[in-house]
């Protein structure tokens, strides 16, 4: 993986100076994306009509022509995903091996839930059951079993296979940006198979699809958002339904996506991510009470063994042999396409929040957490729903269907204490919305710029821009032809980023085999290298010696001895042997933590292949309290240990020789050597990026919550 620490001084060949790599914006892609949303935008604004008409007939082709691949590709992805997450290869962290998650549970649950759906779900979350249980696809409306299968429609739409597309996503750009220090974009993803070809017009095509389907996804949600909060308003203020309203609620808006989103990720959005998750936790409960509960949980359970039941075969059904076009262009193509247009966007998003966690941790994660709330949510406000209209409301079935917006609050008119509901729905949906917009300007900011380090984020004015662009082209499609509109061009935009999950899950697939082999290398020298660390296959210390060892905290000055007496010389030992021997290598001493205490950095060069990398680096403890002995003053403690390009692997050299440390770094040498020749048949692919070593954040892996704080 990386270096942890900045190389400062040179013991054989000093480092090139280099300047301080600096956020700026990518021109190229922030350009033409830029000329191209705003010349769709006017274009719409303009000529309504003809706008209109060609966005329908485009939304026919791809429903009449393209359905099949839709399906064929959302269901390659659950299926990738979810091998990657259960073999071994699970096991490998978005981030160095030492790495730690940066957010809680609750928090990364909550922000990703609340980037990745937002208020639609309101909003399909009544209005879908009835439809599918008065309109379904096949069979008849209205009866026992209509009702089953209306359910288990929507949690479909809005389950496992769109979470794991936003997986995969944020799987590619996680593992390439954060274990290969690769740009946190979508051409990183795809460096295993064109190479250095992503930095030039192919990785910035690439950047611009993403960010153009992106924005379409976005500006989808936000549109059904604006029409539903028009109409809670209109409730609850008597406000009127029209454009005008539309267009200050896109205002309001703006301004608040604004102002949270240039406070940054652990801010504004963290915190309005946790405030909204809290609400809608406190209106699923109210409704779950006030409903008929009994009946409410009698339908999650059916329902969980329903999705589960009938999801495999719900997830190819094409419905070749009595297909109803306009029912499947409404709502599974535009739901799979959707889900597309937002997996840039939300993948990019959960990859910036999810450094640290492997990639089991992060695919099961996000497939399952997010999941259960939604099916919890549709369940009780979709059963609720279903229950009215089976008991003869058959007004609030039609308002239902034919007015989607009016759904949601037409059910909490039959609740009690329904004025004080309507209004914390109203700032619910408010706070979907808003969590949608600044997650989105963030990580569009984030695609139409250079960042310094996967951790940075785009320039503020930029995210501005975003945000501001957003609104205009929500508007713009509102003028068109409302939500439905909005729909279709989601559908057309996600066709061009379905070509490019293709690639990414190739460019994944790779990456992880190589992956693989780094295991089974270790795994072949591993009885080797567990003996050159005890030296006793090679004459090593006594047994009271290895009790001192480990019963020792050792403090920063014995840390620096050990540099001083031990490290430095057997690396340089090993360099200089190397060196004669006709190597690729050079060795460098950096300084890190807070006392300044040196590490030592040995590379050989590879040719095209992987650079072998054996670091000893100064890690810093708490002293734990069963230590009875030499524990340092401050209570703090040091390690020095063994990193690769992978991170630390995790154990300690103070206290070892220098033939010993000679040993360790020959058994690495000889582990990496096998690891390139397992990957003898792909030559040049072991090495992911050139740029392989890390300039910040290593001490952040290690820090405490303090610390950090």
């Amino acid at each position: 993986m990386s270096s942890p620490a900045k190389q400062t001084t040179s013991s054989t060949e000093p480092p090139a100076e280099a300047a301080e790599p600096r956020t700026r914006a990518n021109w190229t892609v922030f350009t033409g994306s830029a000329v191209g949303i705003l010349a769709i935008a006017l274009w719409a604004m303009v000529d309504t009509d003809g706008a209109e008409a060609v966005i329908g007939s485009m939304v026919g082709w791809v429903s009449t022509n393209m359905g099949w691949y839709y399906f064929l590709v959302v269901s390659l992805v659950v299926v990738f995903v979810l091998t990657t997450a259960l073999t071994r290869v699970g096991k490998t962290k978005l981030g160095p091996d030492h790495s730690k998650p940066q957010f809680g549970l609750f928090t990364w649950g909550a922000m990703l839930f609340a980037a990745g759906i937002g208020i639609d779900l309101m909003f399909f979350s009544v209005s879908e059951p009835v439809s599918q249980f008065l309109a379904p696809p096949q069979g008849d409306g209205s009866t026992a079993e209509a009702a089953r299968q209306a359910l288990v429609w929507t949690l479909f739409h809005y389950g496992i296979t769109g979470w794991a597309l936003y997986a995969l996503m944020g799987l590619a750009l996680g593992y390439f940006a954060y274990r290969h220090n690769l740009p946190l974009s979508i051409r990183s993803a795809l460096y295993p198979i064109f190479g250095k070809k992503i930095e030039g017009p192919l990785g910035h095509g690439v950047d611009t699809a993403a960010l153009l389907g992106t924005i379409f996804g976005i500006a989808t949600s936000l549109g059904i958002g604006v029409v539903q909060l028009n109409y809670g308003l209109a409730v609850l203020f008597d406000l009127p339904e029209n454009l005008t309203v539309q267009i200050a609620l896109i205002g309001l808006s703006v301004v608040m996506a604004t102002i949270s989103v240039v406070s940054g990720v652990e801010k504004g959005i963290r915190r309005l991510s946790e405030l909204n998750v809290i609400l809608a936790v406190g209106l699923m409960i109210f409704v779950l009470i006030a409903g008929k509960t009994n009946f409410l949980l009698d339908g999650i359970v059916q329902n969980i063994g329903d999705v589960l039941s009938r999801f495999p075969a719900m997830t190819m059904d094409t419905m070749a042999y009595d297909r109803p076009d306009e029912w499947m262009s409404a709502w599974t193509l535009f739901f799979w396409a959707w889900w597309i247009a937002w997996a840039p966007f939300v993948g990019l998003f959960l990859a910036r929040i999810s450094r640290g966690r492997t990639i089991r941790e992060f695919v099961l994660g996000t497939m399952i957490v997010p999941f259960a709330f939604i099916l919890l949510w549709i369940s009780i406000f979709g059963n609720s729903a279903l229950d009215l209209v089976m008991g003869g409301n058959a007004a609030f079935g039609e308002v239902a269907m034919n007015q989607p917006e009016r759904a949601f609050y037409g059910l909490l008119e039959q609740m009690p204490w329904a004025p004080a509901t309507m209004a914390i729905a109203t700032f619910t949906g408010l706070l979907f919305y808003v969590t949608s917009a600044d997650s989105g300007s963030l990580v569009m900011a984030n695609f139409t710029s250079h960042l310094k380090d996967a951790d940075s984020d785009g320039p503020k004015w930029l995210r501005i821009f975003w945000s501001v662009a957003t609104g205009v082209l929500t508007l713009a499609m509102l003028m068109v032809g409302g939500v439905t509109t909005l729909q279709n061009a989601t559908i057309i935009m996600g066709l061009p980023l379905s070509i490019l999950l293709v690639f990414i899950m190739l460019g994944v697939y790779k990456a992880l085999r190589v992956e693989n082999t780094l295991t089974d290398s270790y795994r072949a020298s591993l009885p080797n290298i567990i003996a050159g660390r005890s030296g006793e296959a090679r004459g090593g210390r006594s047994w009271r010696q290895r009790l001192a060892r480990v019963m020792t905290y050792p403090g920063p000055k014995q840390a620096e001895r050990f540099v001083e007496a031990v490290a430095l010389p057997a690396l340089q030992e090993v360099h200089d042997e190397l060196k004669s021997q006709g190597a690729d290598v050079a060795l460098s001493v950096g300084e890190a933590g807070p006392h300044r205490i040196r590490c030592v950095d040995l590379q050989v060069g590879m040719g095209e292949e992987r650079v072998f990398k054996y670091q000893i680096y100064p890690v810093q403890y708490d002293t734990p309290s069963y230590a009875v002995r030499n524990a340092s003053a401050d209570s703090k403690y040091y390690r020095m240990e063994v990193f690769s390009l992978e991170g630390s692997h995790g154990y300690d050299l103070l206290g070892y020789s220098r033939e010993q440390v000679i040993t360790d770094v020959l058994d690495h040498y000889e582990t990496h050597l096998e690891f390139l020749h397992l990957n003898r048949e792909v030559p040049g692919g072991t090495s992911i990026s050139e740029e392989q070593v890390s300039k910040d954040n290593w001490d952040a892996d290690f820090a405490t919550e303090e610390e950090k704080a």
